[in-house]
């Protein structure tokens, strides 16, 4: 009787972590303040095809400075630093280059389940509140890949694959 009980409890977990909601690479918390610290939480939703992902890698956009990613216990994590374009201000000292790129690989993620990349940073005061500001995001799998690397343009379908991208608001402000 518990057994069946815990197989219907199981099925039904199933169905929904199949919804829609979870289809693209998103960030756990949709928006951020400008001139403050973001902790971006990137849930990778699904493998490539029913495929594993080993790979998963994301540009850090200009305005998005002083990154650090969290390392991941049985991934191998990298990060590419470049110049930014612009020069940023942090705690009084000037920033002009830091991580662009961060990469978690050699790692296992089964289709079946999803998992969560983490990385913070400081959102750069000289952005445009009410924009947003979107982190391209490649998925590795064995044979194959998935690409969330489109920018989503305002009046137009969205893409099949979103980059995943967090709204800037003015600091102070919360929209719920």
């Amino acid at each position: 009787m518990i057994r069946s009980v815990i197989r219907a409890a199981v099925a039904a977990g199933l169905l929904l972590s199949a919804a829609p909601a979870f289809a693209h690479a998103t960030f756990e918390v949709g928006e951020a303040a400008l001139g403050s610290t973001y902790k971006a939480v990137l849930r990778v939703p699904h493998g490539c095809d029913g495929q594993a992902t080993h790979t998963v890698r994301v540009q850090v956009p200009e305005g998005f400075f002083s990154v650090k990613p969290m390392p991941k216990a049985g991934w191998e994590l990298t990060t590419v630093k470049g110049a930014y374009k612009n020069t940023y201000e942090n705690h009084g000292a000037k920033v002009t280059e830091g991580v662009t790129e961060i990469t978690w690989s050699g790692g296992n993620l089964p289709d079946e389940f999803y998992d969560e990349f983490v990385f913070r940073g400081t959102i750069a005061g000289s952005l445009e509140a009410d924009t947003m500001l979107y982190f391209p995001t490649v998925q590795l799998c064995a044979n194959g890949e998935v690409n969330w690397i489109e920018i989503p343009v305002e009046g137009q379908p969205e893409p099949e694959g979103p980059a995943p991208g967090v709204k800037l608001i003015k600091a102070g402000e919360h929209h719920h």
